[in-house]
């Protein structure tokens, strides 16, 4: 693009990693809306907290509120509101921050999308729950209302959500607490530390 003149950093990468107890990675939870996306991620950063270690929350809802309130929900205001996000899950990570992304991406092609503008230290967390279970439990009212055909193409409902046929790392909501798993992602974490460390 003409006239624009991207910056180099004054600090390099290096010299961040140097000062930096923690490295920098991307969880991207992906699952319906009302898996536990969110409730995971909330406690999954307060364990993180507690042992001394950064991270951020990045929510789909939260983003729509500021940097995406411009974009809708078709497929192309989708993609790019996830490549926004991805930017900026990116620009964090690489300040060695964790990001835990959430976002329902429910599309097979979306999620390539990310890994690969992410790259090396992006890891997609597939949350499972039947969408018996998301309906259910509903805490934002939005299955009713797609079902009341106020919401179009919602997840789930109107638009189809595409199962990833692979991931990092495979939580299941229907059966599991909280608290089992957001201590699953610990674990998946602290064995890509000692893998970074052997």
């Amino acid at each position: 693009m003409d006239n624009i003149y991207p910056i180099n950093q004054g600090i390099t990468k290096r010299q961040i990693d140097e000062l930096c107890i923690q490295k920098g990675l991307i969880l991207w939870l992906t699952g319906l809306s009302g898996s536990g996306k969110s409730t995971i991620a909330k406690e999954v950063q307060r364990k993180l907290f507690e042992s001394g270690k950064m991270s951020y929350i990045l929510d789909g809802d939260n983003l729509r509120l500021g940097l995406n309130k411009d974009l809708g929900f078709s497929f192309e205001d989708r993609k790019e509101n996830l490549r926004r996000a991805s930017e900026v899950a990116c620009i964090l990570r690489e300040n060695n921050i964790i990001v835990i992304s959430c976002f329902i991406t429910p599309f097979a092609s979306l999620r390539k999308l990310i890994a690969d503008l992410c790259g090396d230290g992006f890891h997609l967390v597939y949350v499972e729950a039947s969408l018996g279970t998301c309906e259910k439990r509903d805490p934002k009212g939005l299955y009713k209302k797609a079902r009341d055909g106020v919401i179009k193409d919602f997840t789930g409902i109107g638009q189809d959500y595409e199962i990833p046929e692979k991931s990092s790392l495979h939580l299941n909501s229907n059966i599991n607490s909280i608290d089992t798993l957001s201590g699953q992602v610990i674990q998946f974490l602290s064995k890509l530390e000692d893998n970074d460390h052997s």
